[in-house]
């Protein structure tokens, strides 16, 4: 009797002290101050796009007081004839200093930045995107002996630099942007062909103006209308 009377008093006992606590803690979650985790963002950029946009920005006054070697600069010709079509992957038109190596090891001591090859008598194209340093998954080496058959293959016209709506009005990208989003890589600098070596590297900004126009086919592009819109600008600019 005296047991069951005991151990009816300690369990009112422990009901009690969990109430109290349970109480006590209610009270201290109320006068607590509501706060949201917010995730940085920082290194998933929500238009990375964009980001690419002012990745070699640093260089932009270099490239604009930079002098151009004309004797070596490349033309657009010889910017495609290293590419399957349009959009490809340039091949690698010399020896490779290693099979294994990539990336800061070999291809990037010449392309991240840039600079004269003694050897080629030529500048290094810059890569627009350094970050992908195992360059061998898309650029292979220029080799020919023996390994193909010559077949029916054509290239597809590259596109027209000439597309400004009107003169002087900015032109529209021909191309996609992705992995080719850091435009002075290919716009500025001794190594840009000169059919499209930007005048304005220090505008970084570069799709405040020109935008990407890839469905060529299905715009309305009335070259007549285009050709009179032109003239008509330029008889009232006089």
């Amino acid at each position: 009797m005296i047991k069951t009377q005991f151990i009816t008093i300690f369990m009112f006992v422990l009901l009690m002290a969990s109430a109290i606590f349970i109480f006590d803690m209610s009270i201290k979650a109320d006068q607590e101050t509501s706060q949201l985790d917010i995730e940085s963002s920082e290194q998933l950029p929500s238009l990375p796009t964009e980001t690419g946009v002012f990745k070699r920005s640093e260089y932009s006054l270099n490239y604009a007081n930079m002098d151009i070697d004309e004797s070596v600069q490349r033309d657009l010709d010889q910017y495609y004839d290293g590419r399957a079509f349009p959009g490809a992957p340039p091949m690698i038109p010399h020896p490779l200093i290693s099979e294994k190596g990539i990336g800061g090891k070999t291809c990037l001591q010449c392309h991240e930045n840039g600079g004269y090859v003694a050897q080629f008598k030529a500048f290094a194209p810059v890569v627009p995107h350094p970050d992908l340093i195992y360059c061998k998954q898309c650029h292979v080496p220029a080799e020919v002996s023996g390994n193909f058959k010559s077949t029916n293959w054509e290239k597809h016209p590259h596109p027209d630099i000439q597309n400004s709506a009107m003169i002087g009005s900015p032109p529209v990208i021909p191309h996609d942007l992705q992995m080719r989003e850091n435009c002075l890589a290919c716009h500025a600098g001794p190594a840009a062909p000169k059919e499209i070596l930007v005048s304005h590297p220090m505008r970084i900004n570069c799709r405040q103006c020109h935008v990407p126009v890839l469905d060529w086919e299905n715009i309305d592009w009335n070259e007549e209308k285009i050709d009179k819109i032109k003239v008509e600008w330029k008889e009232e600019a006089k």
